[in-house]
């Protein structure tokens, strides 16, 4: 049986995620995926479509629906691979249900808001070009493993090549940890 392992969308959810795809090929030949798109757990209006609109929502309860859709829905300790937003609503799920293994942020400069980390395998992805991303202070002071990635964006998430080595990452941090349960 297959190791299980939740994807969580960036804001547009799951309408523009077509480059989620270079994750998921080489992610399920090992891991049983499953896929969250952050505005349906949120319960985001998308008739307005645009990026202001839906952060809007996201900040204004749409963060916080979707850690209570979370944990409704995932009982169990679990590995989440999570995009900008995502990453935000996976780290207050972790903070409020324990239920975390792993956890890899790409992007999700909103962390730079919270004040505790939750428990578990935690690594931070940000390109180096990325405005909003955590100022070195908060990184270092929440002691967990991060990378910022010379001259990429903030959308470093959506690169092939990129998807390609984080993929590998999780590959390799979740076999370390099987192999040690076993």
């Amino acid at each position: 049986m297959k190791e299980k392992l939740i994807i969580i969308s960036d804001l547009w959810g799951r309408e523009k995620s077509k480059w989620l795809i270079n994750y998921t090929q080489i992610l399920e030949t090992k891991f049983d995926i499953m896929f969250y798109g952050s505005c349906e757990i949120g319960g985001i209006d998308k008739s307005d479509y645009i990026q202001n609109s839906l952060h809007r929502q996201f900040v204004n309860g749409g963060i916080d629906m979707a850690v209570e859709k979370l944990i409704e829905l995932e009982k169990n300790s679990v590995n989440i691979l999570a995009f900008s937003v995502g990453g935000v609503i996976a780290w207050k799920f972790g903070l409020k249900s324990d239920n975390i293994k792993s956890l890899i942020c790409v992007s999700s400069a909103r962390l730079r808001k919270v004040t505790k980390r939750p428990k578990g395998k935690i690594e931070l992805y940000f390109g180096e070009n990325d405005e909003y991303k955590p100022k070195m202070e908060w990184l270092e002071s929440m002691n967990l493993k991060f990378n910022i990635l010379p001259d990429k964006g903030h959308q470093v998430y959506s690169e092939p090549e990129f998807a390609k080595e984080i993929s590998k990452i999780i590959l390799k941090m979740t076999l370390k940890s099987y192999v040690k349960m076993h």
